[in-house]
């Protein structure tokens, strides 16, 4: 998703909790891998891949220069044959340690066994962060959660996701200072050009 429609996006959800929560997410997001690069590792639930979810966060990576954004994305199942971007296996979290970041994605219940994969990860001291459904066992694992109960009326889980990559790209929170990005500006840019205009009365 583009800058304008994540700044129109932002504009719709106005008044909702959902533009700061998911600013605090990519702000936790970003805390955890700036000093290991390399080390995310995204992963789904059997039934559930974060396929746009990496993708976004590696163009996020090379669009604000963050090469530690992109995400290694671990598979539950790896077919044979597959490039070795998607050849990644859940025997991939057992080597998770101090300096990893574990980005949990499960719209539904998690399963035990990934639940026990992401404890053990835990416990060798790496950092685990949920976007999830509001499963209250994968929410006590996480160190930060963002939980999207399904159906809730009001937002799913994959635009909670565009909002997240897209703010996990920007150039830190408005209160910090200094040379702002590009892709900053042109956010900034997109939601003047958006805003309703000024009233004259």
């Amino acid at each position: 998703m583009d800058a304008v429609r994540v700044a129109l996006l932002r504009e719709v959800l106005a008044g909702t909790q959902w533009p700061g929560a998911a600013r605090r997410f990519a702000g936790s997001l970003r805390r955890s891998v700036e000093p290991a690069a390399g080390r995310l590792l995204l992963v789904g639930t059997e039934g559930y891949e974060p396929w746009h979810l990496a993708a976004h966060l590696v163009d996020e990576s090379a669009w604000s220069g963050l090469p530690e954004l992109a995400p290694t994305l671990v598979r539950h199942h790896v077919r044979p044959g597959e490039p070795p971007h998607l050849s990644v296996g859940l025997s991939r979290l057992a080597a998770a340690r101090r300096g990893h970041t574990l980005l949990v994605v499960a719209p539904g219940a998690p399963g035990e066994g990934l639940l026990e994969r992401v404890h053990d990860a835990r416990r060798a001291g790496a950092t685990v962060l949920s976007l999830d459904g509001g499963d209250r066992d994968l929410g006590t694992l996480a160190h930060d959660a963002l939980s999207v109960p399904e159906p809730d009326g009001e937002m799913d889980l994959d635009t909670v996701q565009h909002l997240v990559s897209a703010a996990a790209g920007e150039n830190g929170t408005p209160a910090q200072r200094g040379r702002r990005r590009f892709r900053d500006r042109l956010a900034r840019l997109a939601d003047h050009l958006t805003a309703p205009p000024p009233s004259r009365w």
